[in-house]
């Protein structure tokens, strides 16, 4: 079973890029803390797709604290001569939790309304 739910903050913008023609995909980097004695934080790459993408480049921003439900995807290529290799987490549903950047009124709690399917 590949399933992750995180809660944390966008510690970057949203980049949102057009992959293809009506194909959109949404990127962040997510600061979630770790419940150690040391603190800190690890920082997840998170991607969402298509209208998700959409909503999530117009309503979240650097700061904006979320709780994120999707599954793990790895992927690998060769850059320089070295392969390289990385992980991300790809949203199935995202769901803004409390104030921040771009949120209307600070009430925070918004749901993005509907599941999206998750790309491959």
């Amino acid at each position: 079973m590949n399933v992750v739910t995180l809660i944390g903050n966008l510690a970057t913008d949203v980049d949102m890029r057009e992959v293809a023609p009506d194909k959109k995909v949404a990127s962040f980097l997510l600061a979630v803390d770790r419940a150690t004695r040391d603190g800190g934080a690890d920082f997840v790459s998170v991607s969402a797709w298509d209208r998700q993408a959409e909503l999530c480049a117009e309503y979240l921003g650097k700061g904006r604290r979320v709780a994120v439900d999707g599954r793990l995807k790895s992927r690998s290529w060769e850059e320089d001569g070295k392969r390289r290799t990385a992980v991300e987490v790809v949203a199935r549903r995202i769901e803004f939790l409390g104030g921040g950047p771009r949120s209307d009124d600070g009430a925070g709690g918004e749901v993005i309304p509907f599941e999206t399917p998750v790309a491959s």
